[in-house]
């Protein structure tokens, strides 16, 4: 039964309010919401989905969320879904960007979102356990998500280099199941979708350009380039976008740099989110306010305008690729590839949660950030631990316990414990 406009709304609009956290937790939140609590999607088309996602340039869940609205409501479905997930970010940190840039940083907001971010650790480790048992099958599917996980920490690999060795893997060694016959993609429809979607991406560069505003066209011209190779989200990119955005482009300094990405993890929404950080703050610094807006529409049009693209072209595809016996063994390595992915994510995230000091520890090729055990943060771990008693033990819902978690961080900074 295909949902009505009303429930699409407070569906898609209740996760994107709630898509902190990164990846990890934001697929979390939308399997439970989409295959747990309803029947959009079965666990098979969520997972298919999920790897298709994993192998695009840009946000992974948020082109995930996209998708989903797609398969109830077509094009609009997926432009309402993917839009919820982006745009109660994007106002909070337009909203954080201008306060900022006017009176620099926000020690009572981070503050409020370290309850959030300890929540978040135990949603991600509630999500872990059951993707595992449900996306994993067969030894092979475990070696595969072990060894993405350790190319990814460990070794640092790129992050394409180990979905595709995943994809290769899979095909070859993975046991191969019996798929029920799809109907050929319509390629003319995707070629339409790429040629329209296309014109759109760039209608605002164009306009940048005609006008001669040559700040705001170097802006949307690089951040459309990030889009293209933001292959396994964020992480895999926040290094280069640091070095060019301070170092070439001289457009931020390094700290704006940090603090735009901490608020932009303990936001909703996505973390390439940080992007309307930086292109606000340029904006602030080179003209005011006006500008800022400008620049952070210019770079939320340019970043995310393409993932729908992708989405809308290839999603068609989905079940096709699903249907040839190795595409869909590639599939399933993939799959497994992801549990490692997103193990890697949810490490990193917990590590500079419980920990104020990280170090990077080499052996030989290997190269990992481990923790200063003695910068342990007693608070974010106690809040942590409310939450997984809240959680796991009460059985209390999300929403209250993430109040509860970000006024108690608000409570310790006031009073001098955080």
């Amino acid at each position: 039964m295909t949902p009505s406009w009303h429930q699409m709304l407070r569906v898609f609009g209740r996760i994107g309010l709630l898509s902190f956290g990164g990846p990890a937790a934001q697929i979390a939140v939308m399997h439970r919401a989409l295959v747990e609590d309803r029947t959009w999607l079965t666990e098979q088309q969520f997972l298919r989905a999920l790897s298709f996602c994993m192998l695009l340039p840009g946000p992974e869940a948020m082109q995930l969320a996209t998708y989903a609205g797609w398969r109830q409501r077509g094009i609009a479905g997926g432009l309402l879904a993917g839009g919820l997930f982006v745009i109660p970010g994007a106002i909070v940190i337009g909203i954080l960007a201008l306060i900022y840039g006017t009176y620099g940083q926000l020690p009572l907001v981070q503050a409020l979102f370290v309850g959030v971010q300890a929540t978040v650790v135990v949603i991600v480790l509630g999500a872990m356990r059951k993707l595992i048992g449900k996306a994993l099958h067969g030894p092979v599917a475990y070696i595969l998500a072990a060894l993405s996980f350790v190319a990814l920490f460990a070794f640092a690999l790129p992050f394409p280099l180990v979905i595709l060795l995943a994809a290769i893997i899979g095909a070859i060694w993975m046991a191969k199941t019996t798929a029920e016959p799809a109907a050929p993609p319509n390629l003319t429809g995707t070629a339409r979708v790429i040629l329209i979607g296309a014109a759109i991406w760039i209608a605002p560069l164009t306009l940048a350009y005609l006008v001669g505003n040559t700040f705001l066209f170097d802006l949307g011209l690089y951040f459309s380039k990030l889009a293209v190779v933001t292959f396994g989200g964020a992480y895999a990119v926040l290094a280069y976008m640091a070095q060019t955005v301070v170092q070439d482009y001289g457009w931020i300094t390094t700290t704006q740099m940090m603090d735009g990405l901490g608020l932009a993890e303990t936001t909703p929404g996505p973390l390439i989110l940080v992007t309307q950080m930086v292109a606000m703050v340029a904006g602030l610094t080179a003209s005011g306010p006006m500008l800022a807006l400008l620049a952070g529409g210019m770079a939320l049009w340019v970043t995310f305008v393409p993932c729908f693209i992708w989405i809308f072209a290839g999603a068609p595809l989905i079940d096709w690729l699903a249907s040839q016996p190795r595409l869909q063994a590639a599939l399933a390595g993939i799959t497994a590839a992801v549990v490692g992915v997103m193990a890697n994510l949810s490490l990193w995230f917990a590590l500079h949660v419980f920990f104020a000091a990280l170090i990077t520890v080499e052996l030989g090729l290997m190269a990992f950030i481990a923790p200063v055990f003695s910068s342990l943060q007693a608070i974010p771990l106690l809040l942590a631990l409310l939450a997984a008693a809240l959680l796991w033990w009460r059985g209390w819902g999300l929403i209250p316990v993430l109040c509860i978690n970000a006024a108690l961080g608000l409570i310790f900074h006031l009073s001098g414990l955080l």
